[in-house]
């Protein structure tokens, strides 16, 4: 997904900073070379790459514009069966290494008072699943800190948006992609479940490529969505989702207004 959204941009005619653990991988696969891309390696956990990274797109460009995050680690394992450095990893990517890309673009987004962040969660960051609580756990906190970060960045006209992608023709639920826990218990099926994973790749129903022009055409827009599902599977998991809370709140709505202090 992100090296179809970096070949859209450079075919739009704009610049691209691409990062990532393989820079030979990267420099392979983008079809127009051009001095208008450049291919950082990056470990987005670590802040101190991060920030250098950052501060090497602005001295090259002059400037960031758009900022996607879009890496994703995705870990197969029931909550019994994950272990505690399992876990930690699967959040340090989803989570802390947006964070960190956030917290090190953000001065300079402030001081030009405008640009568009966008994060990439998942319709798993709005609907749980089985034997995929940490990664559900991590996208759902994509999901929050976006929130959180479009009321603090409107002031400076800096626009926030989370794309919550359904299943896209990528290399995500291939062999060389999907991880499980170490620790496996036969009883929660993991197996299965990784099994049942991997025969969706290459049959997923989304086009990556129209996720990455759908995401140019919301960068141009003056009010561009804060929540935005691409893939009917996302859309309609999060409906049918969402209209299940709805019902279970009202069904238990007496004990969710009988907290408060009685007064005489």
């Amino acid at each position: 997904m992100g090296l179809e959204m970096a070949n859209a941009v450079l075919k739009n005619g704009d610049k691209v900073v691409a990062t990532s653990r393989n820079i030979g991988e990267l420099t392979k696969r983008i079809s127009l070379k051009s001095e208008s891309f450049l291919p950082l390696q990056v470990d987005i956990t670590n802040d101190t790459e991060v920030k250098k990274a950052i501060q090497t797109a602005v001295d090259t460009f002059g400037k960031i514009d758009v900022i996607v995050n879009n890496a994703g680690y995705y870990l197969v394992g029931s909550f019994e069966e994950i272990g505690d450095q399992e876990f930690r990893k699967t959040v340090d990517v989803n989570v802390f290494g947006t964070v960190n890309i956030i917290r090190n673009v953000m001065p300079f987004l402030r001081k030009q008072q405008s640009g568009h962040i966008i994060n990439i969660s998942s319709n798993m960051g709005y609907v749980g699943y089985a034997n995929a609580g940490s990664y559900n756990a991590s996208k759902f906190a994509v999901i929050g800190l976006t929130e959180a970060l479009a009321q603090e960045t409107k002031q400076f006209n800096v626009k926030v948006t989370v794309i919550a992608p359904g299943m896209f023709r990528t290399s995500f639920m291939s062999d060389s992609t999907l991880a499980s826990a170490q620790n496996k218990i036969d009883v929660y099926g993991v197996e299965a479940h990784l099994k049942m994973l991997k025969s969706f790749d290459g049959q997923q129903p989304g086009d990556p490529k129209k996720i990455a022009n759908i995401l140019i055409g919301i960068t141009q827009l003056e009010n561009p969505p804060l929540h935005l599902p691409l893939g009917s599977d996302s859309y309609q998991s999060i409906l049918e989702q969402r209209k299940t809370e709805a019902e279970e709140l009202e069904l238990w709505k007496h004990l969710s207004l009988s907290t408060n202090f009685d007064y005489l």
